[in-house]
């Protein structure tokens, strides 16, 4: 009997002693640091098999052992992982559960387009596509948006996000950031603004966007066109009339397109066109909704990034003579 007792006491030494090399130990990774991914729904027994054939483990038990062991089993999260070296058994368990993923990123450039950002999105291969080729209407629909128009509605930023997110995700968090924001901007606007709506800001702040090359020019470039609307006068900005030709629009603008009619074209409509032309950032909607005083009632870009502004059409017209040669 004293015989087994020893037999006993040996052997649960030994499975104490494997048990702390299997999670004390650092793993033999292939390569430092090892990346791989856990695709959402798969079990954690898959994983430890795919990483014992990679040989990050000796076998697949002691990963699911452990787990086990710890209640965890069931626990692990989807993503993309990496492992340093050194890392054990236990702290890759604990990545696992804690979903300690590695992250990624997707930059949504000021002044683009909804159609860029789709683009963008369908070229990011960490985004997983499930809304971006659906009508903008059913798009809108499926990230909780009451528009129907996409256009504008996303916060230009660097989004990080875990490898395998979906565009829908992804796109929820920059229209909840560009709502979260307009609306800030809108409560703390100054008085006697021609808008209507915190939409209406929108619209013109994309404008004021697109016409911007120089940072310092925006709050005069903005205050140029809140004068023009207090006015009554047309705002004649030739971004939304490109943006209103659409894939037309061969790189060149010229006077058959400004007299073209169509929604978009400010040089025949008055007022804003329906909805926003771009993306536009934080500091374009600060400029629309804080305009300095200012006399300007036109501008002229003169080549360099800058503007010439005027108070009037002689002088507007001599500036637009010395910088530009005119339309085809």
């Amino acid at each position: 009997m004293r015989f087994i007792a020893w037999i006993i006491v040996i052997a649960a030494a030994a499975v104490g002693a494997s048990y702390w090399w299997a999670t004390a130990s650092p793993l033999p990774l292939p390569k430092s640091p090892y990346a791989f991914s856990v695709k959402p729904g798969t079990s954690l027994r898959a994983v430890a098999h795919e990483l014992t054939a990679a040989g990050v483990l000796p076998a697949d038990w002691t990963l699911v052992g452990l787990a086990r062991l710890k209640g965890a089993d069931r626990a692990i999260k989807a993503g993309s992982y990496e492992i340093a070296g050194g890392t054990t058994l236990m702290g890759l368990l604990a990545k696992l559960t804690q979903g300690d993923v590695t992250q990624t990123s997707l930059t949504i450039v000021e002044g683009w387009s909804f159609r860029d950002l789709k683009a963008a999105l369908r070229d990011n291969p960490d985004v997983a596509k499930t809304v971006v080729d659906l009508p903008d209407t059913e798009l809108m629909n499926k990230i909780g948006a009451t528009e129907t128009d996409p256009e504008g509605l996303f916060s230009p930023d660097t989004y990080f996000f875990a490898a395998g997110s979906t565009d829908a995700a992804l796109l929820t968090r920059a229209y909840r950031t560009m709502q979260e924001r307009l609306a800030s901007a809108w409560a703390a606007r100054v008085p006697d603004l021609p808008f209507s709506s915190p939409y209406q800001a929108l619209i013109l702040a994309s404008i004021v966007e697109k016409e911007t090359g120089r940072p310092a020019d925006r709050p005069l470039v903005a205050a140029v066109f809140v004068n023009r609307l207090k006015r009554g006068m047309r705002l004649q900005t030739d971004p939304s009339v490109i943006y209103g030709l659409g894939e037309r629009f061969d790189g060149s603008l010229t006077k058959r397109d400004l007299s073209s009619d169509n929604a978009f074209n400010t040089y025949m409509r008055d007022g804003m066109p329906p909805t926003p032309i771009a993306l536009p950032s934080q500091a374009s909607l600060d400029a629309v909704l804080h305009p300095p005083a200012s006399p300007y009632l036109y501008f002229v870009a003169r080549g360099d990034g800058s503007s010439e502004f005027s108070t009037n059409l002689a002088d507007h017209n001599r500036a637009v003579a010395k910088y530009q040669r005119g339309y085809r």
